[in-house]
Formats: structure tokens, sequence, C-alpha cells
């Protein structure tokens, strides 16, 4: 089967609608005051209500690999299960992010306006208190598609923090189309002025590769920057990203025996798996549907990389689902009448899946319950093809 290199290709359509020495300071991006947009997220589908926080890293041991007159920043967003009717509603973007997000995204602004966008209802909830628990829970880190800004994946954030679980969104500086760090500072894609040129996207997964074991460390070290750490369980740790996001995981992975279980949803690898493979840990590979890839992007890496997978594994691919499918892209598309016909599968029925899918495997793999939908096709999911297993 032939890929494409699907983050190129997904920008060419248009449509893609944080150690010793580190500092760490509490939230702080400069927030937008969630208003009525007519805009909603699906609402997670686990039992637990969902909080949300803020944590920005700097790593002052390494600098930054497209800034290197500056340290490395990161900025997470952290869900949590929480107390229902804490805490005050979250919001999705702020303007200037919504703006920049629009800019780069082809005729997708002439449907929406960046306050709009920005007014998203979400359904995770700021200062919100935990869910008291005799259990810590298993954390899930999520790497977004290069360009894109980590609130992409808050569907998939939400649903995986209402299951019990959580999780860790990361945006790294200089590689969205514009995240606002401390500050009130909009960082900018410094990286796609370096990287585009000559084809160097593999500069993107190396480094995040190098960044997760940094949040690990702040997460679940004895360090620890953020105040709910003592929910996290550093036992239980899976990676799941879109796009080179997905790349990333693997990588990280191959770096890092702390990551348990890893997800790549429609990624070129990038950064190949070594030959080595990952210890034979799980992976579960999620791809867009072969038939709308253009026949000018060839890319083998997922059948190169695919024999050096040593432990469980899946290669899924979902029929009419594009490269954004697996994002909050498609969700929010339908509902202005963007049409998207790269990715002609729902919006919902996109999300239903891969909350679906990530969502058991993470329970299998980092909890040992049953995932029967694992195991082959099934009816009640016609879209989804077990392309190797």
């Amino acid at each position: 089967m032939k890929k494409i290199i699907r983050v190129l290709a997904a920008m060419a359509t248009g449509l893609v609608l944080t150690a010793p020495g580190a500092l760490t300071t509490p939230a702080v991006a400069a927030s937008t005051p969630v208003t009525v947009s007519g805009l909603e997220l699906p609402g997670p589908t686990g039992g637990f209500a969902v909080g949300r926080d803020t944590l920005h890293l700097v790593d002052r041991e390494h600098k930054d690999p497209w800034v290197p007159t500056a340290d490395r920043e990161l900025l997470l967003s952290l869900y949590y299960p929480a107390l229902a009717r804490t805490g005050t509603p979250a919001p999705y973007l702020t303007t200037s992010e919504a703006k920049a997000l629009l800019t780069d995204r082809g005729q997708l602004g002439e449907y929406v306006t960046p306050e709009r966008l920005a007014a998203t209802r979400t359904h995770a909830r700021t200062e919100a208190l935990p869910r008291p628990t005799a259990h810590r829970y298993p954390l899930i880190v999520l790497s977004p598609g290069f360009t894109m800004p980590r609130a992409s994946l808050t569907t998939l954030a939400e649903d995986l923090a209402g299951r019990g679980y959580v999780v860790a969104a990361v945006d790294h500086a200089y590689e969205s189309d514009g995240t606002v760090f401390p500050g009130g500072r909009l960082l900018t894609c410094k990286a796609c002025e370096q990287v585009f040129p000559d084809g160097s996207l593999h500069r993107v997964s190396d480094g995040r590769a190098r960044d997760i074991p940094f949040v690990l460390d702040r997460l679940t070290g004895p360090r620890a920057a953020w105040r709910y750490s003592w929910l996290i369980d550093p036992r239980h740790i899976g990676m799941a990203g879109h796009s080179i996001g997905g790349a990333a995981a693997s990588a990280t992975m191959a770096v890092d025996p702390r990551v348990d279980a890893g997800v790549n949803m429609d990624g070129t690898f990038f950064t190949p798996v070594p030959q080595a493979g990952l210890g034979g840990r799980p992976f579960l590979m999620l791809a867009g549907d072969p038939a709308l890839l253009p026949p000018d992007f060839p890319d083998t890496s997922w059948e190169d990389n695919w024999p050096r997978l040593d432990g469980w594994k899946r290669w899924l691919t979902v029929t009419g689902a594009g490269h954004p499918g697996f994002t909050d892209w498609p969700v929010l598309g339908d509902q202005v009448g963007y049409p998207h016909p790269e990715t002609p599968l729902s919006g919902t029925r996109s999300q239903q899946i891969t909350r679906a899918y990530v969502g058991d495997f993470f329970d299998l793999h980092l909890r040992g319950k049953p995932a029967p939908r694992l195991d082959g096709p099934t009816a009640a999911d016609p879209e989804v093809v077990f392309h190797r297993s």
C-alpha cells in the first residue's frame, strides 16, 4: 500500500483545519474569554468530568533547535479526571492563535472568523478540583501535527481524561502556526522556514523525541513541576501523535523506555523505528483512507517500519478519513459548513472511531482491559479496515 508524506499533502490541500537546570513556571498563556460561538466539540464518552491545567516548561540545558539563542520552551495542556461542577469552562484557543491558524488553512477562514473559532465550546474546566482516587492514573502524551497547535487534539484529550487518564498535550516552541507563550508572545513556525526548503522534517520528530523525556522528568520525577503530578502513575505511560506527532511517538519510545505503548495517527515515519525495534512494546498505526491519497506523494515508510515493530501491533485504515480526520478539524468544519472532500467521512464519525480505537488501545496496554474491537473487523465499525495485524 502507498502512503504519502501526509503532513505535506495536508498542507497542500489547505484542509488541515517540559530536569536539572530547567526552569518551570505555572500556566499563563494569554487567555481568551469563553463566549458563545455555536461551535462545540463532542463530549467525552467516559464517566469522569475533565479538568484542564496549563504548564510552561523551560529546559535551560538545551537550546531551541529553531532559534539557537533561546532556551527550549514547551507549553502543555494537562487534562485530568476532575470533580463535576468545579472550575470554569476552558477556552479552546486565544483569538491570536485562531487567527494564525486560519491564515495557514486555505479557504477555511472564509467560513469562520478567528473570534468564533477561539470561542469553540470545550468540555474541560480550568481550576477544576482533581477527582479523589485510591489509585493514580496512567499518563498519555499527545503530540500534534507539524504547524498544528496542541488544541487540535482537544477532543481526543478530553475523551481520554474522561476515561481515567492524565493527558499531556504538548506545544513545542516555533513548531505551530502560532502559539501564545507566557508574556503574550505569539511564537510562529520558525521550524517551517528551515525544514520545508530541504525536506528535513526528521528534525522535528527527532527534536520532539528529545523534548518528551524532559516532559516526563518534570511530570513524574522527584522535582515534579505540575501541582497535580501526584495524580500520575509513572509506571504506565503512553504516547500518541497525529502526523509528525505520530513519528515522534515511536521516536520517543526508541529513546525512553518509560513510554510503554504508542500510536501513530496518519504520520510518515520521518524518524525511522530502530532496526532493533522498540523492546517488544505495543504500537498502533491508524491511517486515513489510502484511496484519498494524491498519487504524486509516495511514501513507503509504513511498509519499511512495520517489520521493525517487534511487539503487539496493528495497522488499521479508516475508509473516508483524510489526513486531518483524527483531529478536531472535521468536526468544526462540518459545523461551519466547510466542504472537505479530502476527508469525506463526517467529523462526528471520524472522532467516534479515533476516540474508540485509541482509547481501547491504551486501556488494553496500560490497564490490561480487554479490547475486542482491536482483535479484528467488526460490523459496528465498517469503515475500519485491518490492513495488517
